[in-house]
């Protein structure tokens, strides 16, 4: 588990972009942050609630519509059904839906005034970012940066390649040998691939494994499940589909080999403490105690991705702190698998160097989109940076095409997770836990996150 030290490069990296994105709301950040264990910092009048919720109801209509033009908007919705009915059947064009979204952003400028609510302050970023995705599906195109502000509330840094030229050396003297980095790479943890006949074995002993370690600090709702299904054809390697009533659906990508290390980390990421837990408290928390009937729908392209797949991707190490997760891996999965416990060192040391490249994605990312290299140089890169097969790496790039910005909520929103539960939280698992929760149950965004773990003491 990294100190909060450790995350301070973290935070100072970010401040400067995070500030550009807040700027139209920068004092929610640290109202937020000083709200995060309770309610909002004051009671709102009767009228601006009442105000909210039709606000509300009316953005979940929107977000409804949108998903009849563009089918990855809504990734999860369970409200009331007539609503779909009705999006389905009437469906209203880009030019209407995008003068609802700017009538909507006006409304809830003036119901949140010059001190929103959290609720409010949320609300008012997912329907700028909803306005942004109705102009995109009309033709508007906008820079990887702009973007990303607009949908994220969040803009990557600058990165030096030379940075993740070091930890390509690392690497290679960890396994050396003839032939490409990438290719010894791929060699190595293919080794590691968990035969088909075993896959469910494994998956079933990770997610119960993760399950477990949830519930000794959760109480999640009776009767809370998921279903798991292995697919192909995908552009993604593992999916949750939060199907309401506290279920899920969660899907595993067998178009590659699945490598042994990948069972924990979608366990954790697609199920607990992660997506499947998160969409639970989503639901549970805000949704049926506080009556905020937006959080009915969950637009993937939204503010809310960042937190998501942010909590996703730190809740592994959460939920596996120290060497936890290798141990587990080795004495149980490994068996499972048919595989060498031997490899498991090698492959923790791997894996820790990886980490230090798991920022390549947005660098690819920006300079494809935004039309300074070319396809074939977004594979080659990927396949330099990300140390993967050329199959592997044209699949990343497919994914990059088909979701754009939304690759650097796993990165950096998982840097921003990190940086609020370390810095806000004791040393005890238990605080850390309590902190996360408080995370996944408070609407924030990005520059929200930043200002909760920035203004936090020492």
């Amino acid at each position: 588990m990294r100190k909060a030290a450790a995350v301070l490069p973290v935070l100072a990296g970010l401040s400067a972009v995070l500030a550009a994105c807040g700027g139209e709301r920068s004092e929610t950040a640290a109202q937020g942050a000083a709200a995060l264990a309770a309610e909002p910092r004051y009671e709102a009048a009767q009228e601006d609630a009442a105000s909210l919720n039709a606000i509300g109801e009316s953005f979940v209509k929107l977000a409804l519509s949108i998903g009849q033009h563009d089918p990855d908007f809504v990734d999860a919705y369970h409200g009331p059904e007539d609503w779909r009915e009705m999006a389905e059947a009437e469906p209203r064009s880009l030019e209407q839906l995008e003068q609802e979204a700017q009538g909507l952003l006006i409304s809830v400028r003036r119901a949140n005034g010059d001190a929103p609510t959290v609720r409010g302050a949320m609300l008012e970023k997912n329907i700028r970012a909803a306005l942004t995705r109705i102009q995109m599906a009309g033709g508007e195109t906008f820079s990887f940066d702009e973007e990303t502000r607009r949908l994220y509330d969040v803009v990557a840094p600058e990165y030096d390649l030379a940075e993740f030229d070091a930890a390509l050396e690392e690497i290679d003297a960890l396994l050396p040998g003839e032939g490409a980095l990438s290719e010894r790479v791929d060699v190595f943890r293919q080794s590691l691939a968990i035969p088909e006949d075993r896959l469910g074995a494994v998956f079933d002993a990770a997610i119960a494994e993760c399950r477990k370690r949830t519930l000794a600090h959760y109480a999640l709702p009776e009767g809370e499940r998921f279903r798991l299904e292995f697919v192909t054809d995908k552009a993604w390697s593992g999916y949750n589909w939060y199907q309401g009533g506290y279920e899920s659906l969660i899907q595993v990508n067998t178009d590659f080999p699945i490598i042994i290390d990948r069972a924990v980390d979608l366990g954790c990421h697609e199920g607990y403490p992660g997506h499947h837990t998160w969409n639970i408290f989503i639901e549970r928390d805000l949704l049926k105690n506080k009556g905020w009937i937006e959080y009915s729908v969950y637009p993937l392209f939204s503010p809310m991705s960042v937190t998501a797949e942010g909590s996703g991707n730190y809740g592994i190490e959460l939920a596996f702190p120290g060497k936890d997760k290798i141990a587990f891996e080795r004495d149980v999965l490994f068996p499972l698998a048919g595989l060498d416990p031997q490899k498991a060192a090698t492959l923790e040391k791997l894996n820790d160097l990886r980490r230090a490249l798991s920022h390549a994605d947005n660098h690819v990312a920006r300079d494809y989109l935004d039309g300074r290299i070319t396809r074939e140089e977004a594979v080659g890169l990927i396949q330099k940076y990300k140390l993967v097969s050329r199959e592997r790496a044209e699949q990343r790039v497919r994914f990059i095409e088909t979701y754009r910005g939304y690759v650097l909520n796993y990165n950096l929103g998982r840097d921003l997770v990190g940086a609020y539960v370390e810095r806000t939280a004791g040393e005890e698992a238990a605080e850390r836990w309590a902190a996360f929760e408080t995370l996944l149950t408070t609407p924030m965004s990005a520059s929200d996150i930043a200002a909760a773990a920035g203004g936090a003491g020492e």
